[in-house]
């Protein structure tokens, strides 16, 4: 509960660096776009996330987990 998304998605991917990981976040100095991208992960939005964005993005990560 107190760890914060980035930190997890890094414990994530430690163990297994083929799960795709959306991280969605608020105003954050710590994680950018790219900062994401450089540790492994597939998708990032920063929040509010509408239904269809966030489907548009799952959409994606999981066309290009299956190639």
């Amino acid at each position: 509960p107190k760890l914060p998304g980035d930190q997890l998605s890094r414990k994530i991917l430690d163990i297994r660096p083929e799960i795709p990981i959306l991280l969605c976040t608020g105003f954050n100095e710590n994680i950018t776009r790219e900062k994401a991208e450089q540790m492994g992960i597939r998708a990032f939005a920063t929040k509010p996330v509408t239904m269809h964005e966030m489907a548009n993005h799952l959409r994606a990560m999981l066309e290009d987990h299956r190639q």
